[in-house]
C-alpha cells in the first residue's frame, strides 16, 4: 500500500513542470513579437536596418599636429620684416634737393644704424649719429649746374647756404619718414596677404610693421648723436680729402648741431665738385702740431712713398716709428732705411723685436734721425720724447725669448727715465716703446704713449691718467701680408697735439687697403674731453703714481 502513493506524486510532479515550461514560452514569444514590432515589425526589415548602417561611410578620427605658438610668431615676424624691407627697397626713398645738389634720401635696414653720404664718384663718409635698427643713406646724384652757376655769379649768397641746407634736410627727413612708414606698412601687409591669405592677419602684420618703425624712431631719436659729424670716417676719393671737416682745433669749436655739421659737409662736398681732379689739401691749424705716427713696416718699400704722401698733405712737423722697421735686422737690409733721409720729416724712432742693434747705429748716423734708447729724451718740433728699445731681438734663435717680464723691466726702466725729466723740470710729453707691455709701465708718467707690434690699431686711456695708442703694421705686415686669406691692410694715425698743452687734441685713423686691394679709409676721433659741451679732463694729469 506504501507504493502507490508515491508513483501518483511523481506523476503529479512532472504534469505542473510541463504546465509551467509550457506558459514561459509562450510569454517570451509575445515579447520578442513587441520588440520585433518596435525594431522594423519583422526581421526582414531589421535585417535591412543593419545593412544599411554598415554600408554608411565610418568618420575616421585622424590626430592632425597644430603649429606652436612661438613657431606662428616667429612666422609672423619674418613676414613683417621682409616685407618692410621689401617696401623701403620698393618706395622708402625721397628725391630732395639740398642746396646746389640733388640728393636720394634713403632708409636701410642696419645692425648699427649711422648715417652714409655717398658722394659718387668721390667716396663716402660715414657718421655713427644714432644706433637703431635703420640707416640714413643720402645719395648726391649730382650737382645741379643752374643753382651752381647761380652761386657762382652770386658769391653773397653762399654766406646763406648752410640756413638753406639745413631746411632742405629737415623737408627731406620729413618726407622720407613719412613715405618710409606707407612703404613698411604697404609691404608687410601686402606680403602678409599673399602669405596668409587672411585680411585680419595681413592688417596684423602691417600694423606690426609701423610699430615697429615707430619703434627704431624712437631708438634713434634717443641714441642721437649731433656731434657724430665730429668724428667721420671717409672711404674712397674722400679720404684724401679730411679738410672737409675742418682742422682739428676748429671742429672742437665750430660746430654744435648735426643739421648746421651736415650742411657744412654737403656745403664743401659742392666746392668739391668744382675741383675733383685736384683735391684740396689739408689746411691744418697752425697752432697745432702734427704727429705721424708709423710702426711695423717690415721691409715694405711702399710705405716709404705713403709716409712721404702723409707728411706733405697733413703738413706733418715729425714722424714717430715704434719700430719693427726691418724684418731679419742684417746689415743687407741697412740700405731700405734711406729713404728716410728724403721724408721731408724728422724721424723718431725705437728699436723693435725684428730691428737688431746694427739697424739702430747705421739709424743713428742718419741726419735728422732720433734714436731713442734706455729711456733717452729729446725735444723735436715743440714736443719732448723719451723711448726705448725693444729687449728682445727675436730673428736671433740663439737666444731664447725673454717674453713679457723682460719687455715690463724695459717699460719701468722708461718710467723711471721719464719720472727724472719731470724732476729736472723737462717733463715728457709722448713716452715710445715698441711693446704695449712696455709702454703700459709708463702710466701715470706721461700724457701720452705710442707703441706697435700687435700689427691692429687702438687707443684707450689707462688707470692712471695716461692714453695708449697702439699702431697698426704700417707695412701692411710685410711679407706676412699674404699668409692669411686676407692681406692685412697698411694702417697710419695722425696725432693732433695743442702746442701750448702738448696735450692731444683729435686723431686721424689712417686704413689702406693691403697687397692688391684699393681702399682707403680715413676716420676722424676726438678725446672725450675734448668734444663740444665737456666739462673737463677725465684723465688725470700725469703726476707719478
Amino acid at each position: 500500500m506504501a507504493r502507490v502513493p508515491a508513483a501518483k506524486s511523481t506523476a503529479k510532479t512532472t504534469t505542473e513542470g510541463t504546465v509551467t515550461t509550457t506558459a514561459t514560452t509562450t510569454a517570451l514569444r509575445r515579447t520578442l513579437r513587441r520588440a520585433l514590432r518596435r525594431t522594423g515589425r519583422t526581421p526582414r526589415a531589421l535585417a535591412r536596418h543593419y545593412r544599411a548602417r554598415r554600408a554608411q561611410p565610418q568618420p575616421v578620427t585622424e590626430l592632425t599636429p597644430q603649429p606652436h605658438p612661438w613657431t606662428r610668431a616667429l612666422g609672423l615676424v619674418a613676414v613683417v620684416l621682409l616685407g618692410a624691407w621689401l617696401g623701403l627697397l620698393a618706395v622708402g626713398n625721397v628725391r630732395a634737393p639740398v642746396g646746389p645738389m640733388n640728393t636720394t634720401m634713403t632708409l636701410r635696414p642696419s645692425l648699427t644704424g649711422g648715417t652714409k653720404i655717398n658722394v659718387s664718384p668721390l667716396g663716402a663718409l660715414e657718421l655713427h649719429s644714432h644706433e637703431a635698427p635703420v640707416r640714413l643713406d643720402v645719395n648726391v646724384d649730382q650737382l645741379d649746374p643752374v643753382r651752381a652757376q647761380a652761386l657762382v655769379d652770386h658769391p653773397e649768397r653762399i654766406s646763406g647756404l648752410q640756413d638753406e641746407i639745413t631746411q632742405d634736410v629737415e623737408h627731406g627727413t620729413l618726407d622720407l619718414a613719412v613715405r618710409s612708414c606707407a612703404a613698411v606698412v604697404s609691404g608687410a601687409t601686402a606680403l602678409g596677404l599673399a602669405v596668409y591669405r587672411r585680411p585680419r592677419r595681413a592688417l596684423a602684420a602691417g600694423g606690426l610693421a609701423l610699430s615697429l618703425l615707430a619703434a627704431s624712431g624712437a631708438t634713434a631719436y634717443a641714441t642721437w648723436n649731433p656731434k657724430s659729424v665730429l668724428e667721420p670716417k671717409f672711404s674712397g676719393l674722400l679720404s684724401s680729402a679730411p679738410s672737409l671737416v675742418g682742422d682739428a682745433r676748429s671742429i672742437v669749436t665750430e660746430f654744435d648741431v648735426y643739421q648746421k655739421e651736415l650742411a657744412r659737409l654737403v656745403t664743401n662736398v659742392t666746392k668739391l665738385y668744382d675741383v675733383t681732379s685736384t683735391l684740396p689739401a689739408y689746411r691744418p691749424d697752425p697752432t697745432t702740431i702734427r704727429v705721424l705716427h708709423v710702426s711695423d713696416i717690415h721691409l715694405n718699400p711702399a710705405s716709404w712713398k705713403i709716409i712721404a704722401s702723409l707728411v706733405q698733405q697733413y703738413d706733418v712737423n715729425v714722424i714717430v716709428d715704434s719700430g719693427d722697421t726691418m724684418d731679419h735686422g742684417t746689415a743687407a737690409e741697412n740700405g731700405f732705411l734711406d729713404p728716410i733721409a728724403d721724408l721731408g720729416a724728422p724721424y723718431v724712432w725705437v728699436r723693435g723685436n725684428h730691428d737688431s742693434h746694427a739697424t739702430q747705429r747705421y739709424l743713428e748716423r742718419m741726419k735728422n734721425v732720433h734714436v731713442l734708447d734706455d729711456g733717452r729724451a729729446v725735444t723735436v718740433a715743440g714736443l719732448r720724447f723719451a723711448g726705448i728699445g725693444d729687449p728682445q731681438f727675436t730673428p736671433d734663435r740663439a737666444g731664447k725669448a725673454a717674453g713679457d717680464p723682460a719687455e715690463e723691466l724695459a717699460g719701468a726702466r722708461l718710467a723711471a727715465a721719464v719720472s727724472d725729466q719731470r724732476t729736472a723740470g723737462t717733463p715728457v710729453d709722448i713716452a715710445v716703446a715698441h711693446e704695449p707691455a712696455a709702454a703700459r709701465v709708463t702710466d701715470g708718467e706721461v700724457p701720452l704713449a705710442l707703441a706697435g707690434h700687435l700689427h691692429h690699431a687702438s687707443m684707450e686711456v689707462m688707470k692712471y691718467g695716461t692714453r695708449l695708442r697702439v699702431e697698426g703694421s704700417t707695412g701692411g705686415s710685410g711679407l706676412r701680408a699674404v699668409e692669411g686669406k686676407y692681406p692685412d691692410p697698411i694702417e697710419a694715425s695722425i696725432l693732433y697735439l695743442d702746442r701750448d698743452t702738448r696735450r692731444l687734441q683729435a686723431w686721424d685713423e689712417i686704413k689702406l687697403g693691403g697687397l692688391g686691394l684699393t681702399t682707403a679709409e680715413v676716420s676722424r676721433h676726438l678725446p672725450k674731453e675734448n668734444t663740444p659741451g665737456a666739462t673737463g679732463s677725465p684723465t688725470r694729469t700725469p703726476s707719478g703714481r
